[in-house]
């Protein structure tokens, strides 16, 4: 009967030393998890911070005219009457970001749907490494292979110097296509089974189940994927930078040179003075990136939330 007592005892200091060591491992996993929230969520106030005290200097501290700054491309920091008009490289940002979205995003859904949907099992283990090799491989390699074939190739062609304005459309339209792809992919992957089948029962063909169940399914999803590459290609500064011919003027064709806000911050942030009005402008190029990034991602939830109502 004692023995029976002290087993049971045991039994019960074991089971509370269990909880025990339960209870302070999941306390450790909350203070991990919550200590990299933190840590991620004052890391982003605080580059939001610096880029917007640093980016408004240049109209409040250098005295730039806000209009004259977004509305003229008249670019002269150098000149004994600087001028600040930075709408050449904003036009150029905008321009090859929506035209490489214009062009990656049928080819990377249509790219994610043979591979989810069409492929056989060989043809998906030889797309993704592929698609995860054109992901791995750096912008600048990108850079030198457009510079080294494309740019020749335009020249050839259609004349010109062969920087211009499609060369880098078309160098960030392959940088971006694996990005698309994938997170398309995914999201047509995590479509439940149950829309297949029940579009199969009904009678439809494989294209009407993807034309008319799936894509509507994942049209968050695929909106993400396109608009996460735009982010990527407006943030893209040295493979663009090698083709695109950094000009300050606006292009009157596709096959005119141009420039983005982040070729020129590259080109000119090494050669300024700390403080100066035209590292000022720099920062307020980088300020705006910053906001084209915000404004990106605010319409991907917003999009995603008027579907799932």
């Amino acid at each position: 009967m004692v023995y029976r007592m002290d087993q049971g005892r045991a039994s019960e200091r074991l089971l509370t030393q269990r909880k025990g060591q339960k209870r302070q491992s999941e306390r450790k996993g909350k203070i991990i998890v919550y200590t990299a929230a933190t840590i991620t969520i004052v890391a982003t106030l605080a580059v939001t911070f610096f880029l917007t005290q640093r980016g408004l200097q240049s109209f409040f501290v250098s005295g730039i005219n806000p209009l004259e700054f977004f509305t003229s491309a008249n670019w002269n920091p150098s000149g004994a009457d600087p001028s600040y008009g930075a709408l050449a490289f904003i036009f150029g940002s905008l321009a090859v970001t929506l035209l490489s979205a214009i062009i990656v995003a049928p080819l990377g859904i249509g790219t994610a749907i043979f591979m989810t949907e069409i492929a056989p099992r060989w043809g998906k283990r030889i797309l993704q490494p592929v698609i995860e090799i054109l992901v791995g491989i750096p912008s600048v390699v990108y850079g030198y292979i457009g510079l080294t074939v494309l740019v020749p190739w335009i020249r050839d062609t259609f004349g010109g110097s062969g920087y211009s304005l499609i060369a880098g459309v078309v160098v960030v339209s392959v940088m971006i296509l694996p990005t698309v792809t994938t997170l398309s992919a995914d999201s047509l992957k995590s479509l439940p089974d149950g829309l297949r089948d029940s579009s199969y029962a009904l009678g439809a063909t494989r294209w009407q189940t993807i034309r008319r169940v799936l894509l509507p399914a994942a049209i968050p999803g695929l909106l993400t994927a396109v608009i996460l590459g735009m982010a990527r290609a407006i943030g893209e500064a040295l493979a663009i930078q090698m083709v695109i011919g950094n000009t300050r003027i606006i292009p009157d064709s596709l096959l005119d040179p141009a420039a983005t806000m982040t070729t020129i911050i590259t080109l000119n942030m090494g050669h300024t003075t700390f403080g100066s009005a035209e590292n000022n402008v720099l920062w307020t190029l980088g300020l705006l990136l910053m906001v084209m990034s915000y404004i990106l991602v605010l319409t991907v939830r917003y999009l995603a939330s008027r579907r799932k109502v």
